[in-house]
């Protein structure tokens, strides 16, 4: 399944869990101790450039899988849908294993086998007990390297992603962020969907998939990340044998710039129940030193959901505001970074009335961090931050996932003290000017869909990106 901007129920479930965490570690102390005493994540470079990641735990199950540096914005407007398309076709046999033979392979081994593509990267992981790592390893390398691509099973998986799609378009969040790329990223790569245009997914036949691996999948590209009880150097060896015959490339991958506009774009449909909509400007890439003030800023914003108790006690101005006048049914701020872009911004959920006065507040709020952000407020942004940021590393395969995206990212894993260290060295300052050079008289980006008739009129709400007070 592509992967999609995290639903609002998660971010609460993080919200609310991070109480448990505070009475864990009791002071800083601890905590600081804590996290020094992480296991290390060690990297290995092979010969064709392929790299090796792992984080020993000790514990009786690993999670092993291969990061791609490929995703739908390595595609054009003619095979957009194909990174996806292959993350389909990956499970359904290769030249030595039939799709039976693969499927009773990994449920003997009580493992389970999964992937997902998104638009920068594609993603083939496994679960299993610590001893099966290498029946994993071999498994995963066998399917990225020996697809067989049949014409028959190609054929039956179109129906299959044109059913998926149809899932995707009831999902009205994920509907808005993918009108919130298109309109953002118009005309460049990142405006495109994961899954693709219907035509294109009627068209895509052998040879695209066949073009799109010989392009993208090079040894360079891919990350075996692990994570849970794996031995580093066994890893190595295991990558060696199963992955070492990869092509090596000697050009890095092109990245095309992606334009960011600031626009519209409105689905009015008035037999919705209530309206979705999401305002986002441009933010900044990865490896951006704002990227972490960027994200203290974002959670300073915070979430909010109509059944989370305590509404007019939150902290959060925005949240008491949605509880105190009934704004919206949730929202939550986003900050999504890709290479060298991003969108900051905010969701959220609302009856058609109370469209113009949700927007009002959202950048009153957005003012108010460019202009008089607090001390207390940036504090308590950044302890929740990083009690987040724990919260997503609970389990091997979160992990796992970390370091893969990071050695993509970064060519390296940020160990959690240096993360805590940058985050704690975030100041008020630093806010305030992040949140003037990239929201204060800034275009956004505003995508909605359902009953929208009251929400105002684009240059009215360009107009308030600023404020002009004496």
């Amino acid at each position: 399944m592509a992967l999609r901007v995290l639903g609002v129920t998660q971010n609460m479930r993080s919200y609310l869990r991070g109480v448990d965490l505070i009475k864990r570690y009791k002071s800083a102390a601890t905590l600081q101790k804590t996290l020094l005493n992480i296991p290390a994540t060690q990297v290995t470079k092979l010969d064709n450039g392929l790299r090796v990641a792992s984080e020993d735990s000790g514990a009786s199950t690993a999670t092993v899988g291969l990061w791609i540096d490929a995703g739908s914005r390595s595609e054009n407007e003619r095979n957009n849908g194909v990174a996806h398309f292959l993350e389909h076709m990956a499970f359904k046999g290769t030249a030595k294993r039939s799709q039976t033979d693969l499927e009773l392979e990994v449920e003997n081994l009580g493992a389970h086998l999964n992937a997902y593509t998104s638009r920068e990267q594609t993603v083939f992981y496994a679960k299993c007990l610590s001893k099966d790592v290498p029946k994993a390893v071999e498994i995963l390398a066998d399917i990225i390297q020996n697809s067989k691509l049949g014409e028959a099973e190609i054929a039956r998986e179109r129906s299959v992603i044109l059913r998926e799609m149809q899932e995707v378009e009831s999902n009205l969040q994920e509907v808005v962020f993918d009108h919130l790329h298109a309109t953002a990223y118009q005309g460049t790569p990142l405006g495109q969907t994961i899954l693709g245009p219907t035509k294109n997914i009627q068209s895509i036949g052998k040879s695209d998939l066949t073009d799109y691996i010989q392009t993208h999948y090079k040894a360079s590209r891919i990350v075996l990340a692990a994570a849970g009880g794996v031995k580093h150097d066994d890893l190595v060896k295991l990558a060696g044998s199963n992955l070492g015959r990869l092509e090596a490339s000697t050009l890095p991958p092109e990245i095309t710039p992606c334009r960011f506009t600031g626009s519209e774009v409105r689905v009015r449909d008035d037999s919705l129940p209530l309206a979705h909509v999401a305002v986002a400007v441009e933010g900044c890439g990865w490896t951006d030193q704002d990227n972490i003030p960027l994200m203290v800023a974002n959670t300073l914003v915070g979430a909010w959901d109509r059944s989370q108790g305590g509404g007019a006690n939150n902290a959060s101005n925005l949240a008491r505001a949605s509880a105190e006048d009934n704004l919206c049914h949730s929202f939550q701020s986003f900050n999504t970074c890709y290479k060298d872009t991003g969108l900051w911004g905010i969701y959220f959920v609302c009856d058609p009335l109370q469209c113009e006065d949700m927007i009002f507040n959202i950048q009153t709020e957005w003012m108010r961090l460019c202009t008089m952000v607090t001390e207390a407020e940036v504090e308590r942004a950044k302890n929740l931050l990083k009690t987040n940021m724990l919260l997503q590393l609970d389990g091997t395969t979160p992990i796992c996932e970390d370091i893969g995206r990071q050695i993509l990212c970064y060519n390296r894993r940020i160990p959690l003290h240096e993360l805590e260290q940058r985050i704690d060295n975030v100041s008020v300052s630093n806010v305030r000017d992040v949140a003037m050079k990239y929201i204060y008289d800034r275009c956004p980006a505003v995508a909605a869909v359902g009953p929208v008739e009251n929400l105002p009129d684009y240059n009215r709400i360009r107009s308030s990106m600023y404020w002009l007070r004496v």
